[in-house]
């Protein structure tokens, strides 16, 4: 009953209730975000895949520059975020516009990150089990590392999610992702300032 109804009405109530309350940090996240990221935009639109592989567009908060080199290809990650954009990552401000997907019905709170839809054909038929549910802002993943751990690790835990989800599992995901945010811990990858890229092996 929780999986099926109960979950998507207090994904509603909450993301709501949440815009509501956090409209003042997202205004502020904003105008902040104009400036710092010159002239590159404040939002970060992209297709990503859904329940059953259904593609959306997550919204997230910009915090890279769009610094190009000389040859006009874009610079390295590391160089092309900002202070002020790792502030927003360390956070998870930049999360915060996911509620929205939410709202919608894109995304819950609590499930599987939405990762790049080039990913999809690289999946075992294990590892697609993700996509069973709505993925979420966080999840059981971010719980065990966020960042910080191998994808096949990072798979196993959100297949798991899916085959264990309650409300008591969804309820303990808040609680430790509150404290890792808090913390600030595993937002990056060891090697990487931003996740390192997928390609069916690592």
């Amino acid at each position: 009953m929780y999986k099926h109804f109960f979950k998507r009405l207090l994904d509603i109530i909450l993301s709501f209730v949440a815009l509501v309350c956090l409209s003042w940090l997202l205004l502020l996240s904003i105008v902040v975000l104009h400036f710092a990221n010159k002239g590159a935009g404040v939002f970060f639109l992209q297709p990503r895949p859904g329940k059953d592989e259904r593609i959306f567009k997550v919204i997230k908060f910009k915090t890279m520059t769009d610094e190009k080199d000389a040859a006009g290809n874009l610079l390295p990650d590391a160089q092309r975020l900002t202070k002020v954009g790792k502030f927003v990552r360390s956070t998870s401000i930049d999360e915060l516009p996911q509620l929205i997907n939410v709202l919608k019905g894109d995304m819950s709170l609590i499930g599987p990150r939405p990762l790049l839809v080039q990913y999809l054909p690289l999946y075992s038929p294990e590892q697609a089990r993700r996509h069973e549910v709505r993925p979420g802002i966080t999840g059981w993943a971010q719980c065990h590392g966020r960042n910080a751990i191998s994808w096949a690790e990072k798979f196993k835990l959100d297949v798991w999610y899916v085959d264990h989800l309650t409300f008591l599992t969804d309820l303990k995901v808040i609680f430790v992702t509150a404290k890792k945010v808090l913390m600030r811990n595993d937002i990056n990858s060891a090697t990487s300032a931003t996740m390192e890229y997928f390609n069916g092996n690592n």
